[in-house]
């Protein structure tokens, strides 16, 4: 409560100013963006909850748009980082009688406690620290302390280091982007050979081949031909970890073992999610290359 009356009492000084404020919610908006325990806050609650959107209001520009670019995958990964959890969660703030602000991250297992100390200014910088522990901690034994620099942009406080190291995402982008890329490659060339496994297992149960990857996909009310359910979801629908997956016949027909049938695995977004491409011939060998994003092709060289 006191906090917000001294929002509405700057409020009312602005309005005194002649700065052409009319309504609380704006002055309370914009008396918080003034607090970086305030900000910082709700940058952790965002976190917490996975909420990219809230989280990169936070950010400078520069980080801001390199962020917007991320994939979903690595903007989860820097989410999870600042609330040190595997899963969204529910957050709430809480004030105690010193005026420091706590922010709680609880999910179905565990209950994060990030509390932020007293900020330390310098000119349109301010250095937060910030206690992180699980809330079922009362030794301290788990707690983490970190160093939580903002810097004033625009008017307005942003997220500016993390301890001694720069939120420098455009960096973290790239080299999330090049461990992402190496995952799905291998991902990638693990799927096929799933699906060349439920493809020759299909071949076997209904002496034919699937017309479509769909038909491989989890049966509804037990196994059949339309649905095998013989892989997920996901490589049923021809997509999964950044690669599509491309399955066509080849030969007179789909009947008995003279049927053959080609794979292929492509970037679903070339230089961000994959650079390879993947191609399984009618022989059952694969091949690997940078095809730009392209389908790759039996002239391609040999995984090896």
């Amino acid at each position: 409560m006191g906090v917000r009356l001294s929002r509405l009492i700057r409020c009312v000084f602005i309005l005194l100013l002649g700065f052409g404020l009319f309504d609380t919610e704006r002055c309370e908006a914009q008396a918080a963006s003034a607090d970086p325990v305030v900000v910082l806050g709700d940058t952790l609650a965002a976190a917490c909850a996975q909420n990219s959107v809230d989280f990169s209001q936070a950010l400078t520009l520069r980080n801001a748009q390199a962020f917007s670019r991320l994939t979903a995958a690595a903007r989860s990964t820097l989410l999870k980082r600042f609330a040190l959890l595997d899963k969204p969660g529910q957050a709430r703030t809480e004030r105690d009688p010193s005026g420091a602000l706590t922010v709680f991250c609880a999910t179905p297992e565990v209950t994060t406690e990030m509390r932020i100390g007293k900020p330390e200014a310098h000119d349109n910088l301010v250095y937060l620290p910030l206690v992180v522990r699980s809330a079922e901690d009362k030794s301290g034994e788990s707690a983490r302390r970190v160093t939580m620099g903002l810097v004033r942009e625009d008017g307005r406080w942003k997220l500016l280091s993390l301890g001694l190291l720069l939120l420098d995402i455009p960096a973290l982008g790239e080299e999330w982007d090049r461990a992402e890329i190496k995952t799905n490659e291998e991902d990638a060339i693990a799927s096929m050979k799933k699906l060349a496994a439920a493809i020759e297992t299909y071949r076997k149960t209904y002496t034919r081949l699937p017309d479509t990857l769909e038909m491989l996909g989890p049966a509804r009310g037990g196994a059949k031909a339309e649905r095998a359910g013989l892989v997920e979801e996901e490589l049923a629908v021809g997509k999964k970890n950044g690669y599509a997956f491309r399955y066509v016949v080849v030969g007179a027909g789909t009947l008995g073992a003279p049927a053959k049938y080609e794979l292929a695995a492509i970037p679903l977004e070339y230089g961000r999610t994959g650079l390879r491409s993947f191609f399984q011939d009618d022989a059952g060998v694969t091949h690997a290359a940078d095809r730009q994003g392209s389908v790759g092709s039996s002239l391609d060289p040999k995984l090896e």
